[in-house]
């Protein structure tokens, strides 16, 4: 056998490994939509996946001796590439028929009767089941043939055996990475199996190539046996005990190291596959350094093992100051677009540097084993199949209860520490064994200090896990100054601290008296709302569509967080059901320390909670709903862009009463224009009648309406707030008027379905969010709208406009313009703020209340700087005057500050006079005003529609996403 065929071989095992990884990353996102992104449904599909891989080992494992059997019985050598070449080919044409065997499978869930929660999620398991177990089995085949393939005596056995594990985990560890980076947000789910599925076609037919060639197992293969001798090695089951008991603990390790690298890095996907990845690499690592060794004695495997125990003994001691290493990386990086792979493979690296040693150890333990047992078991296709089935079962079970169940109990740091007792009990065992040491001996004087040792232990400090630090971009004074320095100023009061399946949740208490309470919640390190400074977003993020709603009997609200939403709309009297989804148990295990400031829903009877995923627990709701109020978490955070998809937006549009109000909460803040154009452009795929909202300053309430007659109808919105629990509701978030309300209201219904905003939405097939937002996250920056200077944007907006309506004379009193000024400036908003009080000067109306609020606006700090007299007098001669109507010529310069300016402060509920900008171009005089003012117009439309030109330009067409940040060089 030809070195190069053996290598070409060992290239096909990288591309099988890859494809496996990848099948398995989009296995859970297609999943996801029949389970649910809920830990259950996270653990299911890796239970599947890993059970078919177990299930295949063994399978395989005992087929290629059967085959060759058989073919010794025939005199001929077992060709068992072409067994192997069949079942990659059955991978890869399952592949190419996947999406719509899912598609069908996704009908058929939704089609069946309902049992009840449980029986439902079972149901549904046994339909993914169905879908991804066969592919799952036929990837077993891999190990166990490969390794009888390719080997030609047992003195090179435990060396090819090492190769075929290596390089198929190093094909792993690339698609972890390339998988989950790149190929699904590229290319989307669907065609993503359609290429996986060529390839293992691709490696199909090269494997034909190879057995035509020659490459397939001698007859007089020495390590070929007829009968099954593994029941006459002594310890044989306590070796496949050893290999169980080390998957259960590197599986339930792998899970633990996630959640701290989420705690660390950020919950996104980019973090889940690093960790994965480095995971993977590092056994291959392990595995190939196997065969580079010429002698392997006992002893050498026992030291292994307590070596791999002393190294994760040290590792988790570093856990708990993970936040703080990884703030260090992210403070050498700028937040720059160019730097964000740079930041990304620095973390990897440190990841490799940290994980390399015990999770390579970790991926030794099988080929070391395999050798021990290949000079006594023989039968290398057997003996690797029962080895790799029971490392892999004991993976499922590392899956579902170190994974998953354990965290219903028990914190991250007491997993992780049964983890090491299994290890503990593995590396015993083959001292035990290998060693040939009394049983009791080892007992007491290695195992039994050992276990105590463990449970002694410290706890890992929520207040140094749990500090968020991935949000913070830039070094400060302490942050090279060592974990223990940087932490002892950033001490706030844990009240509440879980580590559940899916979500690490904690309470803060920030009060600074006794009278008022501010708890905060953070959830994976993420601050995701308080009882003060977060409760206008959450409150309002309930009233405005409970005020623009038809009725307010029914709500569902995705979501529970402190529980403001849900306890404002249970505090409406007309509302009679308020249902809540939380995915959750540690969100909902801290609910009751919000009761004393979110009008305590708990208590109210009208409140339903469902431990749920938001998309199953959605579908599988009874009756429709007048409001559905969704507040996810950002976009970035992994398993959240679910939320933002045209599949998941149709469902709750389907929940919707006629007169039904979809809220969603957004945000602008550490975002970019092209995510907020991804979100919007979906949203304006399903709902014909949207509009816009704030909150605060950065959070908007996106809202899908499906009557457009009852949200204009300003005099069933006054009757509706003057009634006394509105009236209270708003009042808890200082609203005192339906003015301020309306001031809140910066995109009237019907401007953005007006707009031209083509390019790809967010799709459940094509999952595109997270991999935008991650990278919009990583460098900090705001997100703008598009711009609606746009004639048919004004036009809409002129027409639609509740404060317009409120005051049908067309002219605002300045008491009205001082109030939407003030609703403004409270909430930091303050170009919408000068731009209120612009107007107020321009009006040149009540100068002395004009005079007398203008002081107190300037108090805040956040908008001083643009209240100042002059500034705002710029902005008053947006709206009409002499201001810009001179003979003289200007400068470029002045025209993109002037227009940068006018775009900046532009509102739709009080446009500025298109004619001053278009004056402001009529006067530039220099060669590059053209090109200037055709880039200009290709996003506001044409400029002379009041007066044509002598030298008029083509208007573009508006370029999808471009936002308020747009700069006119």
């Amino acid at each position: 056998m030809s070195a190069m065929k053996i290598f070409v071989a060992l290239l096909l095992t990288v591309l099988t490994g890859f494809t496996g990884l990848v099948y398995e990353v989009s296995w859970q996102k297609y999943l996801s939509t029949l389970l649910g992104s809920h830990s259950e449904a996270t653990a299911a599909v890796l239970a599947i996946f890993l059970g078919g891989l177990s299930l295949g080992y063994a399978v395989f494992g005992k087929a290629t001796r059967t085959l060759q059997a058989r073919a010794r019985g025939r005199g001929r050598p077992a060709r068992l590439l072409v067994f192997y070449a069949a079942l990659e080919g059955a991978i890869g044409l399952y592949a190419l028929v996947f999406p719509r065997l899912f598609g069908g499978v996704q009908r058929l869930s939704l089609q069946l009767p309902e049992f009840g929660p449980a029986t439902d999620f079972l149901i549904d398991v046994l339909l993914a089941v169905v879908l991804i177990g066969p592919p799952s089995i036929l990837m077993g085949g891999t190990i166990p043939i490969l390794t009888l393939v390719l080997s030609r005596s047992l003195a090179t056995a435990t060396r090819v055996h090492a190769w075929v594990y290596g390089f198929n985990t190093i094909g792993a560890f690339a698609g972890a990475l390339i998988g989950g980076f790149f190929l699904i947000p590229l290319m989307g789910l669907d065609r993503v199996s359609y290429t996986m599925g060529a390839i293992n076609l691709l490696a199909a037919a090269i494997f034909l190539v190879l057995d035509r060639s020659g490459l397939r197992p001698p007859e007089d293969s020495p390590h070929v046996e007829s009968a099954d001798s593994s029941s006459v090695v002594s310890g044989y089951s306590g070796l496949m005990l050893v290999a169980a008991l080390s998957g259960f603990a590197m599986m339930t390790i792998q899970t633990i190291l996630n959640r701290v690298g989420a705690l660390a890095f950020g919950p996104s996907m980019f973090t889940f596959a690093m960790v994965v990845a480095v995971f993977v690499l590092s056994i291959a690592v392990g595995s190939l350094a196997v065969s580079f060794l010429k002698n392997i004695p006992s002893r050498m495997i026992v030291a292994s093992q307590w070596a791999l125990v002393i190294c994760l003994v040290l590792l988790y001691g570093l856990v708990e100051n993970a936040p703080y290493y990884a703030h260090v990386i992210r403070s050498v990086f700028q937040p720059t677009p160019a730097a964000f792979y740079s930041f990304q493979f620095a973390s990897l690296l440190w990841l490799l540097m940290v994980l390399l040693v015990p999770v390579g150890l970790s991926g030794a333990l099988l080929p070391l084993l395999f050798h021990h047992l290949r000079q006594t078991v023989g039968e290398l296709g057997t003996t690797a199949g029962r080895l790799y089935s029971w490392n892999t079962a004991g993976s499922l079970l590392g899956a579902l209860f170190g994974g998953y169940l354990l965290l219903f109990f028990f914190d991250l740091h007491v997993v992780f520490r049964v983890a090491l007792a299994a290890l503990v009990l593995c590396a015993a065992i083959l001292t035990v064994q290998l060693l040939k040491i009394s049983p009791l001996a080892v007992a007491a004087l290695v195992m039994v200090p050992a276990l105590i040792g463990l449970w002694s232990l410290p706890e890992w400090d929520p207040e140094r896990l749990d500090s968020g630090l991935f949000r913070k971009r830039e070094a400060t004074a302490l942050t090279y100054a060592g974990a223990d320095a940087f932490f002892e100023n950033r001490k706030r009061r844990i009240v509440f601290h879980r580590d559940g399946p899916s979500t690490t949740a904690t309470v803060r208490d920030g009060r600074k008296d006794e009278d008022r309470p501010d708890f905060s919640l953070s959830t994976n390190g993420k601050p995701d709302g308080n009882l003060i400074g977060d409760y206008p977003t959450m409150a309002l993020a309930a009233l405005f569509p409970a005020l623009l709603a038809e009725e307010n009997r029914r709500s569902f609200v995705i979501g529970y967080g402190t529980g403001a939403t849900a306890g404002e709309l249970a505090a409406l009297d007309s509302m009679q059901e308020v249902h809540v989804a939380e995915i959750s148990q540690a969100v909902l295990d801290a609910a009751p320390y919000f009761e004393a400031g979110n009008q305590a829903p708990l208590a109210s009877p009208k409140l339903s909670l469902h431990r749920s995923d938001a998309y199953r627990s959605l579908l599988r709701a009874q009756g429709q709903y007048d409001i559905i109020v969704s507040e996810p978490s950002n976009p970035w955070v992994s398993g959240v862009e679910m939320l933002f998809s045209r599949g998941f937006l149709e469902a709750a549009k389907n929940k919707l009463s006629p007169g039904g109000v979809y809220a969603q909460w957004f945000h602008l803040y550490e975002t970019d224009d092209e995510a907020v154009a991804l979100v919007l452009r979906t949203y304006l795929s399903v709902f014909d009648h949207v509009s816009l909202w704030f909150t605060m300053q950065s959070d908007l309430v996106i809202m899908g309406i499906q009557d457009p007659e009852r949200a204009l109808d300003v005099g069933a919105i006054r009757k509706r707030f003057e009634q006394p629990d509105f009236s209270a509701a708003f009042g808890r978030v200082s609203i005192q008027n339906l003015a301020a309300v309306f001031a809140h209201e910066i995109v009237p219904l019907g401007v953005l379905n007006a707009l031209e905003m083509d390019g790809p939405i967010q799709t459940l097939r094509h999952p595109r969010l997270s991999h935008l937002a991650a990278q919009a996250f990583f460098r900090g920056g705001r997100g703008e709208l598009p711009e609606l200077v746009r004639p048919e944007s004004v036009r809409v907006g002129l027409q639609n406009s509740l404060l317009r309506k409120l005051f049908m004379t067309g002219e605002f009193p300045p008491v009205v313009l001082g109030i939407a000024a003030s609703e403004n400036c409270r909430f930091d908003r303050g170009a919408a703020c000068a731009t209120f009080m612009a107007k107020w000067k321009h009006d040149n109306s009540a100068p002395e209340s004009f005079a007398a609020l203008l002081p107190r606006l300037q108090k805040n700090p956040s908008v001083s700087s643009q209240l100042r007299m002059e500034s705002i007098e710029g902005l008053a001669g947006f709206f009409g005057g002499e201001r810009f109507r001179s003979p003289g010529a200007r400068p470029l310069a002045f025209a993109q500050a002037q227009t940068n300016r006018y775009l900046r402060h532009f509102n739709l509920v009080m446009p500025f006079d298109r004619a001053v900008l278009e004056d402001i171009w009529r006067a530039c005089d220099s060669p590059p005003c053209q090109p200037a003012m055709a880039k200009l117009e290709s996003v506001v439309g044409a400029l002379d529609i009041y007066s044509p030109r002598s030298r008029p330009v083509k208007a573009r067409r508006k370029k999808p996403g471009v936002g308020h940040n747009q700069k006119w060089p």
